[in-house]
């Protein structure tokens, strides 16, 4: 007797260049086909690290969240977000506010949180002009074809992230931590490896350091999983990055990325990275009432200028506390 895995009782369209795509006929009720098909879709995220759903007409957020939920769950109410986001209410997000003109870079959802969402969905209301996909990289593929000294030093110290919150760029600190309450945030951050200290001027600058490098929780693979090249000063737009340096100094930037032990990245670096992240983009163009789910460790995802409207909505779901989240003492002596 044979038996099929949950992942064969769908067929999808894969091609090398773009993530799986999954046509469906238009359901009576979005969210009751969901449920159906969980088991099914989910298994192709696990299988392919991330999937379009294409044919649920996903036009309103009532139905974007019955979806999102009969998939995966309540949803996961973010903390310690860097750029604002609209709430939609029940940890559903309009996708963050970010210049049109201006790439978001591949990275991986929270990967300086301790509590990381595992899986993310995306859902297209409408769909832009020109441009602004959501592509995806195998975090896998990009790790091993990364210069083994680099991710070997990255493995052994990390990567480190510093913010520095104003009211003008990024997100301010209600929108990061849920309050402007300083013994709550400070309660937050001594929770959750986070060193901050309070400006003169009543800013506040944090630092956090975290693993770049991470077993899979299901797979046990090794990931690239980070956001060190899209929060770092060099993959800024030339004028974006020597305005905020002018206005906020080299220490002050918003966010900024730095080796564990706390040593500049060099330009070259950066470069190196989005470069590999290139070779390993696939793209499917968004298509008003898509859906798209992405496992957040096995793969990372970015958002391409664009020109129109574009409007998605965003949930991030099924939190994990990754066991080598961290650099340790005993990880940097390997």
């Amino acid at each position: 007797m044979s038996f099929s895995s949950p992942a064969s009782l769908l067929e999808v369209e894969s091609r090398p260049d773009r993530p799986p795509v999954l046509r469906v006929e238009p359901p009576a009720d979005a969210a009751a086909w969901a449920s159906a098909y969980r088991e099914a879709v989910r298994a192709q995220v696990t299988e392919h690290g991330a999937l379009v759903v294409r044919g649920l007409a996903l036009g309103e957020p009532e139905r974007v969240r019955a979806v999102f939920t009969a998939l995966a769950g309540e949803p996961m109410t973010e903390r310690e977000a860097f750029a604002p986001r609209q709430s939609y209410g029940g940890g559903l997000y309009s996708s963050t506010a970010w210049p049109d003109n201006q790439p978001m870079c591949m990275h991986h959802e929270l990967s300086y949180a301790q509590r990381v969402p595992s899986l993310m969905l995306f859902a297209c209301l409408a769909a832009p002009d020109r441009g602004g996909a959501t592509a995806v990289a195998d975090a896998e593929e990009v790790l091993r074809a990364l210069p083994a000294a680099l991710t070997e030093r990255f493995e052994r110290e990390g990567w480190l992230l510093t913010r520095s919150y104003n009211d003008e760029i990024g997100a301010s600190l209600a929108e990061s931590f849920g309050t402007e309450d300083r013994e709550t945030v400070e309660n937050y951050c001594r929770a959750h490896g986070i060193d901050f200290e309070w400006r003169d001027d009543g800013s506040l600058r944090t630092r956090q350091r975290r693993s770049a490098v991470v077993r899979h929780p299901v797979t046990g693979r090794r990931c690239w999983f980070n956001q060190i090249a899209f929060l770092n000063e060099w993959t800024l737009a030339p004028e974006v990055r020597e305005y905020l340096v002018d206005e906020y100094g080299a220490d002050g930037l918003p966010f900024n990325t730095r080796y564990g032990d706390g040593t500049p990245i060099g330009e070259d670096v950066v470069q190196t990275l989005n470069a590999v992240y290139e070779e390993n983009t696939r793209r499917e163009p968004w298509q008003a009432g898509d859906l798209l789910l992405v496992d957040n460790i096995r793969t990372a995802h970015s958002r391409e200028p664009f020109t129109g409207e574009r409007q998605v909505l965003v949930a991030m779901a099924e939190p994990r506390l990754l066991a080598d989240g961290a650099p340790t003492p005993e990880g940097t002596r390997r």
